[in-house]
Parts: C-alpha cells; sequence; structure tokens
C-alpha cells in the first residue's frame, strides 16, 4: 500500500460522524432597508445622495469637484451626465486611459452591505470600466433595494453565458498594517444616486 493510500485510510477511520445542516437563519428585514442601504454605502466610503428623478442628477453632479473638473466622462445612463466619450465606439479597453468619470447604472442595492449588482449589460462592451475610472457614479431605482444577499441571489438571472459585479464604494484596501486606503486598485470615489 502507498503512503498516500495509507493517509487517505486514516482520515476515513477518522472522520467525524455525520450531522444534519443547520436550519437556514430567519432572514434579517430592515425597517427601512433604504436607509440601512445608505447607512452602509456610506460607511464603505461611498457618497449618497437621493433623488427625486433622473434630471435632478445632472444638477446634483455640478457640485462635484471631480465631475466638473473632468476632461472625459462615459455616461451609460441615458440622459445622465455630459458624457464626452462614447464607450460603445471603443474597440480596445486601453482607450478607457485617462477617463476621469464613469456613470453606470445599477439594477439593485442591498441593505445589508451597501452592495449595489450591475449586470454586464449595464457596462457596455468595456467591461473594464468601472474599474479603469477615476471617479465612479452609480445610479440605482430606490424601489430595487433588497434586504440581505440572500434575496440579491435570488434576484440575479442570466439569459445565457453572463456575468456581473457587486459594487460596495469607491476602490478600497486595508491589507497593509490595517489602514483603509481608498483608490488603491481602481475608482477614487464612487456616488451613488437613490432614484425615487
Amino acid at each position: 500500500m502507498s503512503s498516500r493510500d495509507l493517509m487517505l485510510a486514516a482520515l476515513r477511520r477518522n472522520a467525524p460522524a455525520a450531522s444534519p445542516l443547520p436550519e437556514p437563519s430567519a432572514a434579517i428585514v430592515y425597517p427601512d432597508p433604504q436607509k440601512q442601504f445608505a447607512e452602509v454605502f456610506t460607511s464603505v466610503g461611498g457618497k449618497f445622495a437621493r433623488v427625486a428623478g433622473r434630471e435632478e442628477i445632472n444638477s446634483e453632479l455640478e457640485k462635484i469637484e471631480a465631475y466638473t473638473q473632468a476632461r472625459k466622462i462615459a455616461s451609460l445612463v441615458a440622459g445622465v451626465g455630459k458624457s464626452n466619450l462614447d464607450v460603445n465606439a471603443l474597440k480596445d479597453p486601453h482607450e478607457l486611459e485617462g477617463l476621469d468619470v464613469a456613470i453606470i447604472a445599477g439594477e439593485f442595492g442591498v441593505a445589508e452591505n451597501g452592495a449595489v449588482w450591475v449586470p454586464a449589460s449595464a457596462l457596455g462592451p468595456q467591461r473594464a470600466i468601472f474599474v479603469v475610472t477615476q471617479h465612479l457614479v452609480l445610479v440605482v431605482p430606490a424601489r430595487e433595494i433588497v434586504h440581505t444577499m440572500h434575496q440579491a441571489y435570488d434576484r440575479i438571472r442570466f439569459a445565457g453565458l453572463g456575468f456581473g459585479v457587486f459594487i460596495s464604494g469607491p476602490s478600497k484596501t486595508a491589507d497593509i498594517e490595517q489602514a483603509l486606503v481608498i483608490g488603491a486598485h481602481g475608482a477614487r470615489s464612487c456616488t451613488l444616486y437613490l432614484v425615487g
């Protein structure tokens, strides 16, 4: 018998007895999921604003220095922002270099952790846009806030092959000496407009 087989046999002899899986815990329900979402999104470094409609976003954007000083803006949300870069016309993601502001629609938000689900269809042909941009703006309908990640995963649907991403605030890391660094590997800021 090989040493491999001896080891596996010893593991099988000493395996713990099977035990039943625990019952799923009761789902978390927040009294005000939109308020919870806003608090968590802000706590992870994001900037949050409620707006009545998409037209109000444009006046709110004018209050952000990163937006008013931007040279390259790409908006993937119809009627929002002064886009001067047509992402759909780009042939190579390297053409996103120097992108100052990207405006993207989120499908829904998660109150539990302040995450926003962004399907690939909202990113256009250049999927790297949310990582390459210096400043990210997310637009999410207020009626589309779920309580937990369990509910979020239940909502995700792909017609075929596909992907999406959960975004929660700007890029950040705390790996080095447990010091939080914002904008380490992606967007330096993330502003979210909850619409409605």
